[in-house]
């Protein structure tokens, strides 16, 4: 497949654009990484994706798929020669699914309110995140079956929709001077993370602490009217 018909419209912050970036790594697929630019939207986004306007878009020849975890599926019905990333078995497919949207529904939503939470807010919001990665560290034990990753042998489709806010929820972490993977409530995750953050489908996709960090507080002065240093 040349280069040019694989195209992935994001923005390298974006936890969902890892998601598709990740899935076309694990399958060796060459594509062509299309910046947008933050605050607006370029013209190519807006005639991929008219109806929600957003990124990530998978372009594959003049086709666009839309919304991470679908792209991530679409990537796997077509290049099937690569390794799977959702199991063939349809009870188990469904288990995946169930997880990865857990991780849409309930945990990114807690980690976006946990950076401007303060008081009893921050208080409730930290058990809630604690409550939701102790359901995945024992989700984990049964999905991986003793194995590395959630997919077993190899990264899956849980491990792609919870490892690509790895990022942020570090950065959660440094914000808020809260730990919410720790070895004791979470053993499991703890080690995954590392495993999965070595692979070489994410490494060279997922953003530095550091670097997200600055890009947090860019964010933040944006959204107060405020200049990025003040």
């Amino acid at each position: 497949m040349a280069k040019s018909d694989v195209k992935v419209l994001g923005a390298w912050p974006s936890p969902f654009v890892m998601r598709p970036r990740i899935a076309l790594n694990l399958k060796s697929v060459d594509y062509e990484f299309l910046q947008e630019t933050f605050g607006s939207k370029s013209q190519l986004l807006l005639q991929s994706n008219p109806v929600h306007k957003k990124i990530p878009v998978l372009i594959h020849g003049d086709k666009p798929v839309c919304e991470s975890l679908i792209i991530v599926q679409y990537i796997d019905e077509v290049w099937t020669s690569g390794p799977s990333i959702l199991p063939s078995d349809p009870y188990e497919r469904a288990i995946e699914r169930f997880w990865a949207a857990f991780v849409d529904d309930k945990l990114f939503p807690s980690l976006r309110l946990m950076r401007g939470a303060e008081g009893e807010e921050k208080k409730a919001v930290v058990e809630q995140l604690t409550e939701s990665l102790v359901l995945l560290d024992e989700a984990f034990e049964k999905c991986s079956k003793g194995k590395p990753f959630f997919g077993g042998d190899g990264i899956g489709y849980i491990d792609i929709a919870l490892g690509s806010i790895l990022g942020w929820l570090r950065v959660t972490e440094k914000i808020s001077r809260v730990k919410l993977l720790d070895e004791a409530k979470t053993p499991r995750l703890v080690k995954w993370a590392d495993r999965f953050c070595a692979d070489g489908a994410v490494k060279d996709v997922m953003p530095e602490t550091d670097k997200l960090i600055e890009f947090n507080k860019m964010l933040m002065a944006k959204m107060k009217g405020a200049p990025p240093n003040q």
